[in-house]
């Protein structure tokens, strides 16, 4: 399997004050039922290394470099998913993903806040070509763990160059349980529309939210993961 570098291009996150400014500004206060004030509080005491959470995950790195996000039980997908931008289109979910919001967390432990950081952010360019079930297990050889869908969709809205032709994320933290027990073999990921389709040609090059298989290999798809969820660690 290819060892390609992960997103070390990438412009580092904006500030945790203003990735709250960010959030108000697209109305996330408003569909996660939170108040813009409790927003910026949270931004504000955990840039200074103050913040709640219970430090979920593996590792808790300062907030240098970190991406706030709103608990996916606050706020679900498809709501988020409108609010990706690449140039003037908006994000959509793929047709074949109603059940967008039924993809919970799996294996990964969220803090159990509305509001909380995720540190270490990593595309996972170097995995590119793997599969979800080869990947799973090398990121908790790592100590990393895999962001979640809503996660994933905070990280472009807070940094788009994140998603781009090419280099884009699977989001392998969320798995849908089916009734009998066991998990569905579709996994989330993010990526570009090429306008092809059921998806139309008026969404070629907007931000998408769909699936792939459990056990398949995409050349342009990395795993999204990050070193730990909750409170800064600024010691």
């Amino acid at each position: 399997m290819p060892d390609t570098s992960s997103n070390a291009a990438l412009p580092a996150l904006p500030p945790l004050t203003d990735q709250a400014e960010r959030l108000i500004a697209l109305g996330v206060p408003e569909l996660a039922g939170i108040p813009a004030d409790e927003i910026r509080a949270y931004a504000r005491s955990a840039s200074a290394g103050n913040g709640p959470g219970d430090g979920g995950g593996p590792g808790r790195p300062g907030c240098g470099d970190a991406l706030l996000a709103v608990h996916p039980d606050r706020v679900p997908a498809s709501a988020l998913t409108p609010l990706l931008r690449r140039g003037d289109k908006p994000g959509f979910v793929v047709v074949d993903m109603p059940d967008v919001d039924d993809f919970a967390p799996a294996g990964v432990e969220l803090p159990d806040s509305a509001l909380y950081v995720v540190t270490g952010l990593d595309r996972g360019d170097r995995m590119a070509n793997w599969s979800p079930e080869e990947a799973l297990p090398a990121l908790a050889g790592e100590g990393r763990t895999p962001l979640v869908l809503g996660e994933g969709i905070h990280w472009v809205l807070q940094q788009p160059a994140a998603l781009e032709r090419n280099h884009c994320f699977m989001t392998i933290g969320s798995r849908l349980r089916k009734a009998n027990g066991t998990l569905d073999a579709r996994t989330p990921a993010i990526w570009i529309s090429n306008g092809t389709g059921r998806d139309g040609r008026e969404r070629r090059d907007a931000p998408k939210v769909g699936w792939c298989w459990w056990g398949n290999r995409h050349t342009w798809l990395g795993f999204a993961s990050g070193t730990g969820r909750g409170e800064c660690n600024h010691r």
